[in-house]
């Protein structure tokens, strides 16, 4: 049997179609049984979504559900590495013995769960060295928080308290994410990123009780982070091209939008429990439990996004260069792997 392949949507095959359907009198029936076959698995890869049973590598999904995780989960994994840049700027100059300590290991862990990540983004049929070559090439993207440069130690305890408080925010609910290496992923990850952001908070806590020269450095390092953490959530769902799917597919579990308002809801509490303000002259709170926020400078959000960031270009060649440095250390892991197997 001769099977033709080709894309009803692409104008170049109308023709061909027309001559193909002449030609091979069964590829009717051929096209019709695959529509009903695709309408079937659809059907059924929706009901487990609905049943809230999670999708696995081998199981059949659709192209876009697979495409959607492919650029999310690898974003995330970027987010993770990249990450590590702004803070690991501040080892060498921590404060105490007990402060680089607790950065090192929380510094260590963002490393690991870059790796649960892409471990979990591979088995969607997409090589780890593929993800850092679109990485590289500017394909693929990692949080506009991490394009911001890191000035003071105020900055580590701004990063951990807002910025990991952010990530809690949005992953607790990606553990029920409808895809199950990824979600797997997502239960270690937020229980280390729930240390680190006490480990941020803690930071901003102790410097409003040191001098008024630390309160100052603390006051100042939530006024230039707390816009960026805000706009880690994304942009307005109705902003938003990929909302939909995700969260019919569940592989989003809440909207951009009321995660946004989650996070405000419990950080402002917290910032007024040790005597700091959150620079948003709008901020109104609506009840006992809920705030609104004044209008996100969007503009800025995809001047970042889009490469043009304070720090976008720093980070992406730091990254380039410390991977090709690293290369015998991969080539030596794969050779030690090849002996012992």
């Amino acid at each position: 049997m001769i099977i033709v392949i080709f894309s009803i949507s692409n104008r170049h095959f109308k023709d061909s179609l027309k001559v193909a359907i002449l030609l091979i009198p069964d590829l009717n029936v051929i096209m019709n049984d695959t529509i009903i076959s695709e309408e079937i698995l659809l059907k059924e890869f929706e009901d487990k979504i609905n049943a809230e049973i999670k999708i696995e590598p081998k199981d059949w999904m659709p192209v876009a559900y697979r495409s959607h995780l492919i650029r999310q989960i690898s974003q995330h994994a970027h987010s993770e590495v990249i990450g590590m840049q702004p803070e690991g700027n501040w080892i060498s100059r921590a404060p105490s013995i007990r402060a680089k300590k607790i950065l090192l290991a929380k510094i260590q862990d963002e490393g690991g769960h870059g790796q649960y990540l892409y471990s979990a983004a591979e088995t969607l049929g997409v090589s780890r060295d593929q993800f850092i070559q679109w990485l590289h090439e500017g394909k693929s993207k990692y949080s506009s928080v991490f394009n911001y440069p890191s000035l003071n130690w105020a900055d580590i305890g701004a990063i951990g308290w807002l910025v990991d408080g952010a990530a809690i925010t949005n992953q607790v609910s990606l553990q029920r994410t409808s895809y199950g290496p990824y979600a797997r992923a997502m239960v270690r990850i937020c229980k280390e990123e729930s240390f680190h952001q006490r480990q941020g908070y803690e930071i901003m806590w102790k410097m409003m009780e040191g001098t008024k020269e630390q309160q100052e450095m603390a006051q100042d390092a939530i006024n230039r982070w707390w816009w960026p953490a805000l706009m880690m959530f994304g942009p307005h769902d109705s902003d938003s091209p990929n909302t939909s799917n995700a969260v019919k597919w569940k592989i989003k579990r809440e909207s951009n939008d009321r995660l946004r308002e989650k996070f405000i809801n419990k950080t402002i509490p917290q910032a007024e429990l040790i005597g700091l303000t959150v620079p948003d002259a709008k901020i109104i709170k609506i009840d006992e439990n809920n705030y609104k926020h004044g209008d996100i400078n969007w503009d800025e959000f995809w001047q970042v996004v889009n490469g043009n960031g304070p720090c976008n270009e720093q980070r992406l060649n730091h990254h380039k260069k410390y991977h090709s440095e690293g290369a015998w250390v991969r080539e030596c892991a794969i050779e030690f792997n090849k002996k012992n197997n």
